[in-house]
């Protein structure tokens, strides 16, 4: 296995996704539940901002697709066992933030590329 799929897909992809996991919960706290993804998305957004600016270092558009379908699936499958399945949210939890949020994973890394490439019109 390569290490741009070990260390970027992989790696950086859970990491990001177990930020927002935790954040969840600090903000399970201090937000009703119902507002909690609209308070971990921006930080999220953030955090994966800077590992694509100063980690992830995407070359070409092929694996920047790559790297969002990768991190996408990280998230998707994590939520549905770790939230969906273990903690059986009452109102459930696929709602519209939580699909812009899966949206916005798969277009961050090509977004990222484009604009390190100067490609972004």
């Amino acid at each position: 296995m390569s290490s741009f799929i070990k260390r970027d897909v992989l790696g950086w992809g859970f990491l990001l996704w177990l930020a927002g996991y935790l954040l969840g919960f600090v903000f399970y706290a201090l937000v009703p539940p119902a507002l909690i993804g609209w308070f971990v998305m921006p930080i999220g957004i953030g955090l994966t901002c800077i590992v694509l600016w100063k980690w992830c270092r995407v070359e070409s558009i092929s694996k920047s697709i790559l790297l969002g379908i990768g991190w996408s699936a990280i998230a998707i499958v994590c939520d549905y066992f770790l939230i969906v399945k273990l903690l059986s949210p009452p109102d459930g939890y696929y709602k519209f933030d939580v699909c812009l949020y899966y949206l916005i994973t798969l277009v961050l890394p090509v977004a990222a590329t484009r604009l390190r490439r100067g490609t972004f019109a």
